[in-house]
């Protein structure tokens, strides 16, 4: 059996929604140098609704297969249902990821958690502060 799926390989091959978003309404960056996968994501919000989307990922080919996966799925969704995906749903939708590999969807769902954290700081909306990754307690680069 192939380590990764075909969906995986299309992803790291033709990854989606690459770039920057300039004027964005929302910046989340996470990761750790240490274990080489660092993402940003970069949302543009209008009213509620997440009508674009980029990414630029510095790591490995899972790391970038799960943000591409990621941004596809919260792509012209409400900053609700973005705020709901989980690392699971993004592994799912590329047909799993190995073990070892499971931190990449981990830290897509998190850099879209941070973009809709700075979107809110930067509206002045109140928001649940323990619905958010914090990097201070962050386990998976500590395997």
């Amino acid at each position: 059996m192939a380590l990764y799926s075909e969906k995986v390989m299309d992803h790291f091959r033709n990854p989606r929604n690459v770039g920057i978003i300039e004027d964005a309404d929302g910046v989340g960056e996470v990761g750790n140098a240490k274990c080489g996968d660092i993402m940003k994501i970069y949302l543009k919000i209008e009213n509620d609704i997440i009508k674009d989307v980029k990414f630029e990922t510095f790591g490995c080919g899972s790391a970038i297969a799960s943000s591409s996966m990621a941004t596809e799925l919260i792509k012209g969704r409400s900053i609700n249902d973005a705020m709901t995906l989980t690392n699971k749903a993004v592994a799912e939708a590329l047909d799993g990821l190995p073990p070892v590999k499971m931190h990449c969807s981990v830290l897509a769902e998190e850099a879209i958690k941070m973009a809709l954290k700075d979107y809110y700081d930067k509206n002045g909306i109140a928001y649940d502060c323990s619905v958010f990754p914090s990097c201070d307690d962050c386990s998976h680069c500590h395997h």
